[in-house]
């Protein structure tokens, strides 16, 4: 290599000025205020420069970073001026790639006394400057690597956290990215932590009120005498008393006293799968006459059906069949397509119950029907001269009643079907008939036609007749659904428009408590939730109302036809969130539960 004149190194060094000495250590520049500068004199901005030189430094990192990336490795930057840097004084000394490439710790450029003879020049000094401003532009990002890792931490904490920008190189922003990924592994450890926890049962509260630190036993006592919303309000403070004020024992008392809350006057839980509480919240929509009505099936011709509810299951006569369809899960929709299909009478089916997983049908062809529930086994025999109007059947006894003013008891065993074992003479039609709980007698209730009360009791085994219910029926105040309640209540209806409530333990000839229909309509069916609830079918625009049974006015009217298809109710089921009204167009369905 061919050196240059003697002397023009030492001309060219004096034509430049030289730099300020440095008194002490130039203080560090703030984050974020002077941008990504480096120290003065060593590759960044002089004493003397303002945002000029700032300006410049930017230019030149930006160059330095794009050539970085196109891969060329020689850790050149571009075009521009820097700030003064040491290497004008002489040659600079040796460096290595890795350091002119700007890394975080050695990224100034070591420039040194360069000796003559050895290569120097000044063309080599330019370099050396040109590598000290790719050692400042190192810093510099070393100080904006903190700061981007910064804006990432508080992003993670704000919920706000952002994929990292792909590309970042070594240092303190890499840390700050291993931050970030460590945080959002803890931010999902502790929501799984919170989900465990709501799943667990809250424990109580070791701190706070003394009411919290009683025992259990007393807080139950103590919250006895709380009302439903007081409950409510106590349940709002914090989870374990929500979880607390959730107990059965608590809400069992006002679900008594509540309507159709699964309860009945004895006190027996016929709902024992669903929480008392939510039972209560169902009960205000029954009291308040919220609901939502719908149509669960229609029927092309005129009908007179009946129906029944066993389970998940819903029966219903139509003409001379009896179908089975399976509720959905929301108890307020049918599966169209029927479980079963049960037929053998020749006309209509006037009645049926079900009793030991067989359905007893009584039709209007005067014959009576026993059908196997899981089975195609179907017995029919004849069992009246006219058509049989009703039917019950307990203890494997079938009692009917018919229209040809007799009512019969037959054996419900397999090898006796179709033997008669009392035929009893009513001298009436018998409209309707129920067996005592305790299967010692049955009570018919009848057209009323004669000088007798519609409502007499028979003894079950011998057929005689016990006793008489009310004396001042008027004539054709016919009954034509009874049911029994308890072995010493009963309640019926019919054409008199009353409702009449009959307690024999204590009187016999006048009955406890009676509710008079407001229109005056015949009432052909009731339905009772064995407590307080009370639900009636009227004959006109079919009418579904609910009774108190502690009040004496109607609580609410359903009127379920209009004009034109003015229908009565002829059956009535209902469950502690659904009541079902059949008609003779359709069957329509009430729902409590969502209203």
């Amino acid at each position: 290599m061919v050196s240059p004149p003697p002397g023009a190194a030492a001309a060219v060094a004096r034509a430049r000025p030289r730099p300020r000495p440095r008194v002490g250590p130039a203080p560090r520049p703030l984050m974020g205020s002077q941008g990504r500068s480096g120290t003065p004199g060593n590759g960044g901005p002089g004493e003397g420069e303002g945002e000029g030189g700032e300006t410049r430094k930017l230019q030149e990192v930006r160059v330095a970073r794009g050539k970085r990336r196109k891969g060329k490795g020689k850790g050149k930057a571009g075009a521009g001026q820097s700030g003064r840097g040491s290497g004008a004084e002489g040659k600079p000394g040796p460096q290595k790639a890795k350091e002119a490439a700007g890394q975080g710790a050695e990224a100034r450029a070591k420039t040194g006394p360069g000796k003559e003879g050895e290569g120097g020049s000044v063309e080599e000094g330019a370099t050396g400057v040109v590598k000290g401003d790719e050692g400042s532009a190192g810093g510099g990002k070393e100080a904006q690597e903190r700061d981007d890792g910064k804006k990432e931490g508080w992003r993670v904490r704000t919920g706000r956290r952002e994929d990292a920008r792909p590309g970042r190189s070594q240092g303190r922003g890499s840390q700050a990215r291993g931050g970030i990924a460590g945080t959002g592994a803890a931010m999902a450890a502790a929501a799984a932590e919170e989900e465990s926890a709501a799943r667990e049962p809250a424990a109580r509260p070791a701190a706070g009120p003394a009411l919290w630190r009683l025992p259990e036993e007393l807080l139950l006592l103590i919250c006895s005498y709380l009302d439903m919303r007081a409950l409510g309000r106590l349940a709002q403070v914090c989870r374990w008393l929500r979880r607390f004020t959730s107990c059965d024992l608590l809400w069992r008392r006002i679900a008594r006293a509540s309507l159709n809350s699964g309860f009945t006057r004895l006190g027996t839980d016929l709902m024992t799968s669903v929480p008392v509480k939510d039972r209560v919240k169902v009960s205000q929509n029954w009291r308040l006459g919220r609901c939502r009505e719908g149509i669960l099936l229609k029927w092309r011709c005129r009908q007179m059906p009946w129906m029944q509810l066993e389970d998940d299951s819903l029966y219903i006569s139509q003409a001379n069949f009896i179908l089975a369809y399976q509720f959905r899960p929301d108890g307020a929709s049918l599966n169209r397509r029927p479980l079963g299909v049960f037929a053998g009478h020749d006309e209509d089916v006037c009645h049926f119950v079900l009793a030991n997983s067989h359905i007893i049908s009584a039709g209007g062809d005067g014959k009576i029907g026993v059908h196997k529930i899981h089975s195609t086994f179907t017995v029919k025999y004849s069992a009246h001269e006219q058509e049989v109007n009703c039917v019950d059947c307990k203890g494997g006894i079938i009692v009917s009643g018919s229209r040809d003013r007799t009512a019969k008891v037959w054996p419900l065993a397999s090898g006796r079907l179709g033997q008669c074992l009392h035929t009893i003479q009513t001298e009436d039609r018998v409209w309707s008939i129920a067996i005592s709980p305790l299967l010692s007698s049955f009570v018919t209730g009848t057209a009323c036609c004669g000088h007798f009360s519609p409502l007499r009791i028979w003894d079950l085994n011998s057929g005689q007749l016990v006793t008489h219910l009310g004396s001042d029926f008027p004539p054709g105040a016919g009954v034509l659904d009874v049911m029994y309640e308890s072995p010493f209540t009963l309640l019926s209806c019919g054409y008199d428009t009353y409702v009449r409530y009959w307690d024999l333990r204590t009187s016999v000839r006048k009955c406890v408590m009676e509710w008079e229909e407001p229109h005056d309509s015949t009432l052909y069916c009731l339905q009772t939730d064995g407590n307080h609830l009370l639900a009636t079918g009227s004959s006109y625009y079919g009418v579904v109302r609910l009774w108190d049974r502690r009040q004496r006015a109607c609580l609410h009217a359903f009127p379920l036809t209009s004009t034109p298809l003015s229908s009565p109710v002829y059956c009535l089921r209902l469950t502690t969130k659904h009541l079902y009204a059949a008609l003779s167009y359709n069957l329509h369905v009430l729902d409590f539960q969502n209203p």
